[in-house]
Protein backbone atom coordinates (compact mmCIF):
# COMPACT_ATOMS: atom_id res chain seq x y z
CA UNK A 1 0.00 0.00 0.00
CA UNK A 2 1.14 3.66 -1.19
CA UNK A 3 -0.06 6.31 1.41
CA UNK A 4 0.15 10.01 0.02
CA UNK A 5 -0.05 13.32 2.14
CA UNK A 6 -0.59 16.43 -0.45
CA UNK A 7 0.12 19.67 0.95
CA UNK A 8 -3.17 21.54 1.81
CA UNK A 9 -4.32 24.07 -0.43
CA UNK A 10 -7.40 26.11 1.20
CA UNK A 11 -5.93 29.48 2.37
CA UNK A 12 -5.32 29.20 6.21
CA UNK A 13 -5.51 25.34 6.21
CA UNK A 14 -2.31 24.97 8.16
CA UNK A 15 -2.27 21.82 9.28
CA UNK A 16 -1.34 18.41 7.87
CA UNK A 17 -2.91 15.26 7.52
CA UNK A 18 -0.02 13.04 8.54
CA UNK A 19 2.80 14.31 11.08
CA UNK A 20 6.24 12.15 10.84
CA UNK A 21 5.86 10.96 14.20
CA UNK A 22 3.16 8.83 12.74
CA UNK A 23 5.24 7.23 9.53
CA UNK A 24 7.40 4.77 11.48
CA UNK A 25 4.43 2.70 12.41
CA UNK A 26 2.94 2.85 8.73
CA UNK A 27 6.81 2.09 7.02
CA UNK A 28 6.59 -0.93 9.72
CA UNK A 29 3.40 -2.17 8.60
CA UNK A 30 4.63 -2.45 5.07
CA UNK A 31 3.06 0.83 4.01
CA UNK A 32 4.74 3.21 1.42
CA UNK A 33 4.22 7.20 2.37
CA UNK A 34 4.54 9.93 0.44
CA UNK A 35 4.64 13.46 1.15
CA UNK A 36 4.13 16.44 -1.22
CA UNK A 37 7.23 18.69 -0.87
CA UNK A 38 6.06 21.47 2.03
CA UNK A 39 3.39 19.44 2.98
CA UNK A 40 3.85 20.00 7.26
CA UNK A 41 6.03 22.93 6.85
CA UNK A 42 3.52 25.62 7.92
CA UNK A 43 2.60 22.48 11.06
CA UNK A 44 6.25 22.73 12.27
CA UNK A 45 7.11 19.00 10.34
CA UNK A 46 9.62 20.10 7.75
CA UNK A 47 10.68 17.69 4.94
CA UNK A 48 13.49 15.96 6.49
CA UNK A 49 11.45 15.05 9.36
CA UNK A 50 9.70 12.72 7.42
CA UNK A 51 12.73 11.67 5.57
CA UNK A 52 13.96 10.81 8.84
CA UNK A 53 10.67 8.61 9.82
CA UNK A 54 11.20 6.86 6.94
CA UNK A 55 9.02 8.50 4.15
CA UNK A 56 9.77 10.02 0.27
CA UNK A 57 9.00 13.24 -1.17
CA UNK A 58 7.52 13.77 -4.57
CA UNK A 59 5.76 16.57 -6.26
CA UNK A 60 1.82 16.67 -5.77
CA UNK A 61 1.49 14.68 -9.03
CA UNK A 62 3.60 12.47 -8.28
CA UNK A 63 1.43 12.09 -4.78
CA UNK A 64 -0.95 11.23 -6.48
CA UNK A 65 -0.01 9.06 -8.94
CA UNK A 66 1.68 6.48 -6.58
CA UNK A 67 -0.66 6.32 -3.53
CA UNK A 68 -3.81 4.33 -3.36
CA UNK A 69 -4.70 5.88 0.30
CA UNK A 70 -4.44 9.54 0.01
CA UNK A 71 -4.94 11.13 3.65
CA UNK A 72 -6.14 14.83 3.53
CA UNK A 73 -7.45 17.74 5.82
CA UNK A 74 -9.83 18.67 3.52
CA UNK A 75 -10.75 16.46 0.41
CA UNK A 76 -10.50 18.12 -3.34
CA UNK A 77 -14.18 18.77 -3.27
CA UNK A 78 -14.52 20.16 0.05
CA UNK A 79 -11.97 22.26 -0.68
CA UNK A 80 -14.03 24.29 -3.14
CA UNK A 81 -12.24 25.56 -6.05
CA UNK A 82 -8.99 25.49 -4.40
CA UNK A 83 -9.28 21.48 -4.92
CA UNK A 84 -10.48 21.31 -8.23
CA UNK A 85 -7.73 19.78 -9.94
CA UNK A 86 -6.98 17.21 -7.17
CA UNK A 87 -10.72 16.11 -7.90
CA UNK A 88 -9.64 15.65 -11.59
CA UNK A 89 -6.07 13.57 -10.33
CA UNK A 90 -8.46 10.65 -8.44
CA UNK A 91 -9.59 7.38 -10.04
CA UNK A 92 -11.39 4.34 -9.05
CA UNK A 93 -7.39 3.21 -7.17
CA UNK A 94 -7.93 5.55 -4.89
CA UNK A 95 -9.07 5.75 -1.33
CA UNK A 96 -9.37 9.45 0.47
CA UNK A 97 -9.90 9.76 4.12
CA UNK A 98 -10.46 13.82 5.01
CA UNK A 99 -12.81 15.88 6.09
CA UNK A 100 -15.43 15.74 2.69
CA UNK A 101 -18.07 18.21 4.35
CA UNK A 102 -20.92 15.64 3.23
CA UNK A 103 -23.64 17.03 4.86
CA UNK A 104 -23.09 20.81 4.29
CA UNK A 105 -21.91 19.99 0.67
CA UNK A 106 -23.89 16.89 -0.85
CA UNK A 107 -22.82 18.14 -4.39
CA UNK A 108 -18.90 17.70 -3.86
CA UNK A 109 -19.94 13.97 -2.99
CA UNK A 110 -21.43 13.81 -6.57
CA UNK A 111 -18.45 14.61 -8.13
CA UNK A 112 -16.31 12.58 -6.13
CA UNK A 113 -18.29 9.71 -6.71
CA UNK A 114 -17.90 10.73 -10.57
CA UNK A 115 -14.16 10.09 -10.22
CA UNK A 116 -14.47 6.62 -9.23
CA UNK A 117 -12.49 7.26 -5.97
CA UNK A 118 -13.48 5.73 -3.05
CA UNK A 119 -14.24 7.84 -0.13
CA UNK A 120 -14.49 8.11 3.83
CA UNK A 121 -15.60 11.43 5.53
CA UNK A 122 -14.02 11.84 9.07
CA UNK A 123 -16.97 13.90 9.68
CA UNK A 124 -19.23 10.90 9.96
CA UNK A 125 -17.31 9.01 12.32
CA UNK A 126 -20.41 7.71 14.93
CA UNK A 127 -19.76 8.66 18.42
CA UNK A 128 -19.64 5.03 19.72
CA UNK A 129 -17.19 4.07 22.25
CA UNK A 130 -14.65 1.73 20.03
CA UNK A 131 -14.47 4.94 17.54
CA UNK A 132 -13.66 7.40 20.04
CA UNK A 133 -9.88 7.71 18.76
CA UNK A 134 -10.84 8.07 15.56
CA UNK A 135 -13.46 11.12 16.09
CA UNK A 136 -12.06 13.51 14.32
CA UNK A 137 -14.54 16.25 14.98
CA UNK A 138 -14.08 15.86 18.67
CA UNK A 139 -10.37 16.11 18.54
CA UNK A 140 -10.80 19.59 16.62
CA UNK A 141 -13.55 20.80 18.63
CA UNK A 142 -11.29 20.86 21.28
CA UNK A 143 -8.98 23.11 19.40
CA UNK A 144 -11.57 25.31 19.02
CA UNK A 145 -13.17 25.26 22.14
CA UNK A 146 -9.36 26.24 24.01
CA UNK A 147 -8.49 28.91 21.38
CA UNK A 148 -11.86 30.74 21.79
CA UNK A 149 -11.32 31.69 24.89
CA UNK A 150 -7.80 32.86 24.32
CA UNK A 151 -9.38 34.83 21.94
CA UNK A 152 -11.48 36.22 23.96
CA UNK A 153 -9.43 36.87 26.47
CA UNK A 154 -7.06 38.88 24.03
CA UNK A 155 -9.56 41.13 22.92
CA UNK A 156 -11.33 41.98 26.03
CA UNK A 157 -10.76 45.41 27.60
CA UNK A 158 -10.02 43.63 30.77
CA UNK A 159 -8.50 40.47 32.74
CA UNK A 160 -9.97 37.47 33.01
CA UNK A 161 -9.02 36.63 36.81
CA UNK A 162 -9.93 38.48 40.05
CA UNK A 163 -7.13 40.37 41.10
CA UNK A 164 -6.50 41.76 44.56
CA UNK A 165 -3.98 44.45 44.03
CA UNK A 166 -2.14 47.34 46.22
CA UNK A 167 -3.87 49.67 43.69
CA UNK A 168 -7.25 48.16 44.01
CA UNK A 169 -9.39 44.82 43.29
CA UNK A 170 -10.17 43.31 39.78
CA UNK A 171 -13.07 41.30 39.29
CA UNK A 172 -13.59 38.67 37.24
CA UNK A 173 -14.68 38.12 33.87
CA UNK A 174 -18.22 37.20 33.18
CA UNK A 175 -18.11 34.66 30.77
CA UNK A 176 -21.29 32.99 28.92
CA UNK A 177 -20.78 29.63 27.19
CA UNK A 178 -23.84 28.59 24.93
CA UNK A 179 -23.49 24.76 24.49
CA UNK A 180 -21.76 22.11 26.23
CA UNK A 181 -20.30 19.99 23.37
CA UNK A 182 -16.91 19.02 23.19
CA UNK A 183 -16.06 22.35 22.29
CA UNK A 184 -17.93 24.59 24.34
CA UNK A 185 -16.71 22.11 27.90
CA UNK A 186 -13.10 22.82 26.22
CA UNK A 187 -13.95 26.53 26.54
CA UNK A 188 -15.52 26.50 30.18
CA UNK A 189 -12.47 24.23 31.04
CA UNK A 190 -10.14 27.22 29.47
CA UNK A 191 -12.10 30.07 31.03
CA UNK A 192 -12.11 28.78 34.23
CA UNK A 193 -8.12 27.92 34.01
CA UNK A 194 -7.92 31.96 33.75
CA UNK A 195 -10.48 32.50 36.72
CA UNK A 196 -13.25 34.22 34.79
CA UNK A 197 -16.74 33.61 36.35
CA UNK A 198 -18.66 31.13 34.13
CA UNK A 199 -21.69 30.41 32.95
CA UNK A 200 -23.04 27.76 30.78
CA UNK A 201 -26.26 26.67 29.23
CA UNK A 202 -27.31 23.71 26.53
CA UNK A 203 -30.17 22.53 25.48
CA UNK A 204 -29.94 18.94 25.94
CA UNK A 205 -30.50 18.91 29.87
CA UNK A 206 -28.43 15.93 30.16
CA UNK A 207 -24.79 17.62 30.55
CA UNK A 208 -25.76 19.68 33.57
CA UNK A 209 -23.81 18.02 35.52
CA UNK A 210 -19.94 17.80 33.54
CA UNK A 211 -20.85 21.79 33.02
CA UNK A 212 -20.56 22.07 37.31
CA UNK A 213 -17.91 19.49 37.12
CA UNK A 214 -15.83 21.98 35.12
CA UNK A 215 -17.15 24.40 37.92
CA UNK A 216 -19.56 26.35 35.72
CA UNK A 217 -22.82 27.62 37.02
CA UNK A 218 -25.76 25.66 34.76
CA UNK A 219 -28.52 28.12 33.46
CA UNK A 220 -32.36 26.75 34.06
CA UNK A 221 -34.36 27.61 31.07
CA UNK A 222 -37.76 26.78 31.31
CA UNK A 223 -38.35 25.16 28.02
CA UNK A 224 -39.17 21.47 27.26
CA UNK A 225 -35.53 20.12 26.01
CA UNK A 226 -36.99 16.30 25.53
CA UNK A 227 -36.09 15.93 21.86
CA UNK A 228 -33.26 17.97 21.84
CA UNK A 229 -30.42 15.59 21.50
CA UNK A 230 -30.26 13.97 18.28
CA UNK A 231 -28.05 11.38 16.45
CA UNK A 232 -24.81 10.39 17.54
CA UNK A 233 -25.13 12.66 20.79
CA UNK A 234 -25.76 15.79 18.42
CA UNK A 235 -27.87 18.81 19.12
CA UNK A 236 -30.85 18.54 17.16
CA UNK A 237 -32.63 21.26 15.24
CA UNK A 238 -35.94 22.85 16.74
CA UNK A 239 -38.57 24.72 15.49
CA UNK A 240 -38.15 28.87 15.40
CA UNK A 241 -40.92 28.94 17.76
CA UNK A 242 -38.32 26.41 20.27
CA UNK A 243 -35.65 29.36 18.92
CA UNK A 244 -37.72 32.46 19.83
CA UNK A 245 -38.25 30.98 23.59
CA UNK A 246 -35.00 30.27 24.01
CA UNK A 247 -33.45 33.68 22.80
CA UNK A 248 -36.17 35.31 25.07
CA UNK A 249 -35.41 33.58 28.50
CA UNK A 250 -31.26 33.75 27.70
CA UNK A 251 -31.54 37.44 27.12
CA UNK A 252 -31.09 38.17 30.73
CA UNK A 253 -28.02 36.15 30.66
CA UNK A 254 -26.43 37.54 27.41
CA UNK A 255 -27.38 41.41 28.73
CA UNK A 256 -25.17 40.66 32.15
CA UNK A 257 -21.79 39.01 30.36
CA UNK A 258 -18.48 40.26 29.10
CA UNK A 259 -17.48 37.20 26.88
CA UNK A 260 -19.83 34.96 25.18
CA UNK A 261 -18.83 31.83 23.51
CA UNK A 262 -21.56 30.09 21.17
CA UNK A 263 -20.43 26.64 20.18
CA UNK A 264 -24.67 25.70 19.26
CA UNK A 265 -24.17 23.93 15.74
CA UNK A 266 -26.56 21.38 13.59
CA UNK A 267 -24.57 19.17 11.56
CA UNK A 268 -25.13 19.97 7.56
CA UNK A 269 -28.30 22.43 8.63
CA UNK A 270 -27.94 26.22 9.53
CA UNK A 271 -26.90 27.38 12.93
CA UNK A 272 -29.75 28.59 14.63
CA UNK A 273 -30.08 32.07 15.82
CA UNK A 274 -29.14 32.43 19.51
CA UNK A 275 -28.05 36.24 19.97
CA UNK A 276 -29.93 39.13 18.06
CA UNK A 277 -28.63 42.59 17.64
CA UNK A 278 -30.85 43.88 20.45
CA UNK A 279 -29.54 41.62 22.83
CA UNK A 280 -26.32 42.52 22.10
CA UNK A 281 -27.00 46.32 22.16
CA UNK A 282 -27.66 45.32 25.53
CA UNK A 283 -24.59 43.65 26.40
CA UNK A 284 -21.86 46.41 28.30
CA UNK A 285 -19.50 47.94 25.43
CA UNK A 286 -16.51 46.46 25.25
CA UNK A 287 -17.79 42.84 25.33
CA UNK A 288 -16.95 40.16 23.33
CA UNK A 289 -18.51 37.13 21.48
CA UNK A 290 -16.61 34.21 19.65
CA UNK A 291 -18.85 32.81 17.24
CA UNK A 292 -17.79 29.13 16.50
CA UNK A 293 -20.98 28.22 14.80
CA UNK A 294 -19.90 31.15 11.97
CA UNK A 295 -19.09 29.00 9.42
CA UNK A 296 -22.72 28.14 9.05
CA UNK A 297 -24.28 31.08 9.37
CA UNK A 298 -23.34 32.01 13.11
CA UNK A 299 -25.37 31.95 16.32
CA UNK A 300 -25.33 35.62 16.39
CA UNK A 301 -27.51 37.61 14.14
CA UNK A 302 -24.09 39.99 13.37
CA UNK A 303 -21.71 37.45 12.44
CA UNK A 304 -19.79 37.20 9.55
CA UNK A 305 -17.82 34.55 8.95
CA UNK A 306 -13.87 34.91 9.24
CA UNK A 307 -14.38 38.75 10.04
CA UNK A 308 -14.72 41.41 13.07
CA UNK A 309 -17.78 42.92 13.51
CA UNK A 310 -17.70 45.69 16.16
CA UNK A 311 -21.62 46.45 16.68
CA UNK A 312 -22.70 50.06 17.60
CA UNK A 313 -22.50 49.64 21.53
CA UNK A 314 -18.76 48.26 21.36
CA UNK A 315 -19.36 44.87 20.76
CA UNK A 316 -16.83 43.09 19.15
CA UNK A 317 -17.81 39.99 17.18
CA UNK A 318 -15.39 37.60 15.79
CA UNK A 319 -16.34 34.73 13.61
CA UNK A 320 -13.57 32.07 13.00
CA UNK A 321 -14.43 29.52 10.59
CA UNK A 322 -11.01 27.03 11.12
CA UNK A 323 -9.52 27.71 14.74
CA UNK A 324 -7.96 24.20 14.57
CA UNK A 325 -5.51 25.79 12.20
CA UNK A 326 -4.45 28.34 13.80
CA UNK A 327 -2.87 26.04 16.58
CA UNK A 328 -1.75 23.61 13.61
CA UNK A 329 1.56 21.45 15.41
CA UNK A 330 -1.03 19.87 17.77
CA UNK A 331 -3.98 20.09 15.60
CA UNK A 332 -1.83 18.02 13.35
CA UNK A 333 -0.70 15.64 15.88
CA UNK A 334 -4.36 15.07 16.99
CA UNK A 335 -5.99 14.28 13.68
CA UNK A 336 -2.69 12.52 12.31
CA UNK A 337 -3.55 9.93 14.95
CA UNK A 338 -7.43 10.07 14.04
CA UNK A 339 -6.45 9.32 10.30
CA UNK A 340 -4.02 6.75 10.93
CA UNK A 341 -6.67 4.79 13.55
CA UNK A 342 -9.52 4.94 10.49
CA UNK A 343 -6.95 3.21 8.02
CA UNK A 344 -5.71 0.55 10.96
CA UNK A 345 -9.85 0.25 10.94
CA UNK A 346 -10.03 -0.45 7.29
CA UNK A 347 -6.88 -2.67 6.57
CA UNK A 348 -6.93 -6.91 6.94
CA UNK A 349 -4.48 -8.37 8.41
CA UNK A 350 -2.56 -8.80 5.03
CA UNK A 351 -2.15 -5.37 4.89
CA UNK A 352 -4.99 -4.28 1.89
CA UNK A 353 -7.91 -2.16 2.48
CA UNK A 354 -11.27 -3.73 2.69
CA UNK A 355 -14.63 -1.96 2.48
CA UNK A 356 -17.43 -3.69 4.73
CA UNK A 357 -20.70 -2.01 4.82
CA UNK A 358 -21.43 -4.48 7.56
CA UNK A 359 -19.39 -2.63 9.86
CA UNK A 360 -21.20 0.03 11.90
CA UNK A 361 -18.11 2.28 11.57
CA UNK A 362 -17.41 1.70 7.99
CA UNK A 363 -21.00 1.98 7.09
CA UNK A 364 -21.63 5.32 8.66
CA UNK A 365 -18.00 6.99 7.21
CA UNK A 366 -18.33 5.41 3.34
CA UNK A 367 -19.38 8.30 1.37
CA UNK A 368 -18.48 7.49 -1.84
CA UNK A 369 -17.30 3.64 -3.18
CA UNK A 370 -17.30 2.53 -6.92
CA UNK A 371 -18.85 5.24 -8.59
CA UNK A 372 -21.71 5.95 -6.03
CA UNK A 373 -22.52 8.01 -3.63
CA UNK A 374 -23.54 5.09 -0.93
CA UNK A 375 -24.09 7.34 2.01
CA UNK A 376 -28.19 7.53 2.40
CA UNK A 377 -28.53 10.73 3.83
CA UNK A 378 -26.73 11.96 0.64
CA UNK A 379 -28.65 9.72 -2.07
CA UNK A 380 -31.85 12.02 0.21
CA UNK A 381 -30.04 15.44 -0.39
CA UNK A 382 -29.04 14.77 -3.74
CA UNK A 383 -32.63 13.65 -4.59
CA UNK A 384 -30.82 9.74 -5.66
CA UNK A 385 -32.99 6.63 -5.43
CA UNK A 386 -31.64 4.25 -2.53
CA UNK A 387 -29.32 1.73 -4.23
CA UNK A 388 -30.69 -1.67 -4.73
CA UNK A 389 -28.61 -3.67 -2.78
CA UNK A 390 -25.69 -2.94 -0.54
CA UNK A 391 -21.91 -3.31 -1.38
CA UNK A 392 -21.03 -6.71 -0.95
CA UNK A 393 -19.14 -7.47 2.47
CA UNK A 394 -15.36 -7.63 2.48
CA UNK A 395 -14.85 -6.60 -1.31
CA UNK A 396 -11.97 -4.65 -1.43
CA UNK A 397 -11.73 -1.25 -2.13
Amino acid sequence: MVIGIPRELVPGEDRVALVPGSVPALVKSGAQVIVEQGAGVRAGCPDDAYVAAGATLGSRDEVFAKADVVLQVRTGAAAGTHGNADVARLGAKHTVIAFADPLGAPDAAKALAGTGATVISMELIPRITRAQSMDALSSMANIAGYKAVLLAAATLPRMFPMMMTAAGTVNPARCFVIGAGVAGLQAIATAKRLGAKIEAYDVRAAVKEQIESLGAKFVELPLDTAAAEGQGGYAAAQDESFYRRQRETMAKVVSHSDVVITTAAIPGKKSPVLITADMVAAMPPGSVIVDLAAERGGNCELTKADETVISPNGVTILGPTNLPATVPFHASQLYAKNLTTVLAHLRSKAGDLVIDPADEITREVLVTHKGEVVAPRLREALGLAPLAAPVAAGSPA
